[in-house]
C-alpha cells in the first residue's frame, strides 16, 4: 500500500473516532514542520496565510499556486494534508472537479470546495449550482483510488449573509450530495454551531476557531464536532509578532522582541529532521 493510501487511510479514521480534533493550518513547508513536531496528526493548507506571504490578498492565489504549496507541504512531513482549494478555481462543476483530482496529484488527502464565487456583486453560488459543483466534485473524489476526504463549505457567514437556516439547508444538501465533511467558517455561537451539527449528523462537522467564536476544543467536542481548524488565525499571529518587532525596531530603536523570540539552536534542530 503506497504513502499516500496511508495517509488517507489515517485522515478518514480521524473523522471516525469518538473525539474531535485539531487540523492547524500551516502556510508553508517550514510552519507544517513545525506543526508536526508538536503532534499535530494532520495538516490543512490556509489559502490567506499561503496568499499573504506571496505578498498577495486573500483569493489572490492560482490553482497552480495553491499546488505547489501543497507539494511543498506534503513532502516536509508524514501526515495527512487537506488542501484550501477555494472556490475549486472555477465556476463551472467540471472544472471543480478537475481540481479535485490535480490536489490529489500533488499529494494531498482530502481537500474543500466553498459555495463562494469569488465576486463581490453576487458572492454565493446560487443553491442548485452550489449543490451541482459539490456533485461534480464528489464524483471526481470516488474515481481516485484512495479515500480522498471532500469536505463542502458554505459560506454565508463569511461573506454578510448570517442566514443559519439558507447555511444549514445548503449543507444538508451537500451532504446529501456525498461530501464527507461538512463546514461553515464563520459561525457565531455555540448554538449555532450545535444547530449545525445536529442538522448534518451523523456527518462530520469542522468548525473554524477563528475571529468571534471562542471555544475550547473539550467544548467544541462535547457538542459533537469532529473537526477544528483555524485558518489564517496561526499565519496572522506569526505575521502579527513580525510586524511589532519590526515597528518596535523603526519606532522605538529597540530589540525588546528578541526576549520572545524561538531560539536559534530550536529553530534550527526542528529543521534538521
Amino acid at each position: 500500500m503506497d504513502a499516500q493510501t496511508l495517509r488517507a487511510q489515517a485522515f478518514r479514521a480521524l473523522h471516525e473516532r469518538d473525539e474531535a480534533f485539531v487540523i492547524p493550518n500551516p502556510w508553508d513547508a517550514g510552519s507544517a514542520k513545525m506543526l508536526a513536531s508538536l503532534g499535530f496528526q494532520a495538516l490543512a493548507t490556509t489559502s490567506a496565510g499561503y496568499a499573504f506571504s506571496n505578498a498577495r490578498p486573500d483569493g489572490g492565489l492560482s490553482l497552480e499556486d495553491t499546488l505547489a504549496n501543497v507539494r511543498a507541504i506534503v513532502a516536509a512531513t508524514d501526515l495527512p494534508v487537506a488542501v484550501d482549494l477555494e472556490n475549486g478555481f472555477a465556476d463551472d462543476p467540471a472544472e471543480c472537479a478537475q481540481s479535485i483530482l490535480r490536489a490529489a496529484e500533488a499529494g494531498a488527502v482530502g481537500g474543500s470546495i466553498e459555495d463562494a464565487t469569488g465576486r463581490e456583486d453576487a458572492p454565493i453560488y446560487c443553491f442548485e449550482h452550489a449543490v451541482a459543483r459539490i456533485e461534480a466534485a464528489v464524483t471526481a473524489a470516488r474515481s481516485l483510488p484512495f479515500a480522498f476526504t471532500l469536505t463542502a463549505r458554505a459560506e454565508n457567514f463569511l461573506h454578510g449573509n448570517p442566514d443559519l437556516d439558507d447555511t444549514i439547508r445548503r449543507l444538508q444538501a451537500f451532504a446529501e450530495a456525498g461530501a464527507d465533511v461538512l463546514y461553515a467558517p464563520g459561525l457565531r455561537s455555540a448554538e449555532d454551531v450545535l444547530a449545525v451539527v445536529r442538522a448534518v449528523a451523523p456527518k462530520p462537522i469542522n468548525v473554524l476557531m477563528s475571529g468571534g467564536l471562542k471555544l475550547t476544543v473539550a467544548q467544541l467536542n462535547d457538542m459533537g464536532v469532529k473537526r477544528i481548524s483555524v485558518g489564517s488565525a496561526l499565519a496572522l499571529a506569526a505575521y502579527g509578532e513580525f510586524f511589532r518587532a519590526a515597528q518596535e525596531i523603526k519606532e522605538a530603536g529597540t530589540f525588546g522582541f528578541t526576549a520572545r523570540s524561538m531560539p536559534y539552536a530550536q529553530a534550527n534542530q526542528l529543521f534538521k529532521g
